[in-house]
């Protein structure tokens, strides 16, 4: 049971956003750059941003990903062709989706996520949100601001509607699926901002990108610099008590997590596989020190327990820890990884 939790883990790490927001053509880097930034520059003020490249998503990152599970690959596809022929929305057709959280804590270890999408691409606006005003029956309100309007539906009607159309994946996909929708909690909004440019998320969130009275902090959008052509990207302000939203028993390890003010991060594809990359920055240089020093025990000691395990799987976790870089500069501590496709492909035929 630890090893297939494991492999789902390292499973999800690569395919991060298939579940989320996500949604072929490509066009050049220069304009999904450009795409990229001018979506994140809609959203409101949030302590979370996602930036995804859903074309590429489709056409590159995700056959290269599956390419050791066409059963896995062929079944995502089936799926996407479901929603289309049910619903008449192609979620292959968007560009790209910009994704902002906004965080808050309820309880010590407990915290709220309101979020909202943006999505883009060739598609037409009127006519899917025609669509999901169909498909709800007309159980949904309108609400103004200024020209614009809001659609507003259940989201327990949302959830029944999407469990219906994408079918069964598993057990832990299926209660992803749930708790994404569960981040709406009693209402789901969806507007749009132009022809081919529409919000979903709570309506307080798509409100706010609508009236535009406030933005995503500099702060958190200059650590995405850099980054605007990788299939995913992220930048988010660390929540206070951060530690608490893990079950630690070490008192230093807890203050050093604590001690991260920001954390950043992109997925991308190239021909040798797929690279990931993590920063954090704390609030003093000595914080980012003491977190660089865990980090280079932890991949001392997972070296050292899988590198002589007969185990395929184990021997690739073994070579992904090894070769995990970790760099510190000032209060910066960085980890970036490239996992080779032959390894991918280990870990992604595992799964069933």
């Amino acid at each position: 049971m630890k090893s297939s939790k494991f492999t789902f883990a390292a499973l999800a790490m690569l395919m991060v956003g298939i579940i989320g927001f996500g949604m072929v053509k490509t066009p050049s880097s220069s304009a999904k750059s450009r795409q990229s930034t001018a979506l994140i520059g809609l959203l409101p003020a949030s302590d979370a941003v996602m930036g995804f490249d859903s074309r590429r998503f489709f056409n590159e990152a995700m056959p290269q990903i599956l390419s050791a599970n066409k059963p896995m690959l062929s079944k995502i596809a089936i799926q996407l062709d479901e929603i289309n022929n049910k619903t008449g929305i192609d979620l292959r057709k968007f560009d790209s989706f910009a994704v902002g959280l906004a965080v808050t804590r309820v309880k010590d270890n407990e915290f709220d996520f309101d979020p909202v999408a943006i999505g883009r691409g060739d598609i037409n606006s009127g006519a899917l949100i025609a669509i999901a005003k169909l498909a709800a029956n007309g159980k949904y309100r309108e609400e103004k601001v200024g020209e614009r309007t809001i659609y507003v539906f259940a989201a327990d009607s949302a959830k029944v509607a999407i469990s219906q159309t994408a079918g069964k994946t598993g057990p832990a996909v299926d209660d992803l699926i749930g708790r994404t929708i569960d981040g709406f909690t009693k209402e789901m909004a969806i507007s749009a901002i132009d022809g081919n440019t529409l919000a979903i998320g709570s309506l307080a969130r798509v409100r706010a990108t609508l009236e535009g009275a406030t933005k995503v902090s500099p702060e958190i959008t200059t650590l995405l610099a850099g980054k605007e052509n990788s299939v995913m990207s992220f930048a988010m302000s660390a929540p206070a008590g951060m530690s608490k939203m893990i079950p630690l028993d070490n008192d230093e390890l807890g203050a050093n997590i604590d001690s991260i003010k920001f954390v950043s991060g992109s997925m991308d594809v190239v021909a040798a596989g797929t690279s990931l990359a993590v920063s954090a920055q704390t609030v003093k240089p000595e914080q980012a020190k003491s977190i660089s020093e865990m980090l280079e025990g932890l991949q001392m000691l997972g070296k050292s327990f899988l590198g002589n395990s007969k185990r395929a799987d184990q021997k690739v976790y073994a070579r992904m820890i090894g070769s995990a870089k970790i760099r510190n500069s000032a209060n910066n501590v960085s980890l970036d990884l490239l996992i080779a496709q032959p390894d991918i492909d280990v870990i992604v035929g595992a799964v069933k």
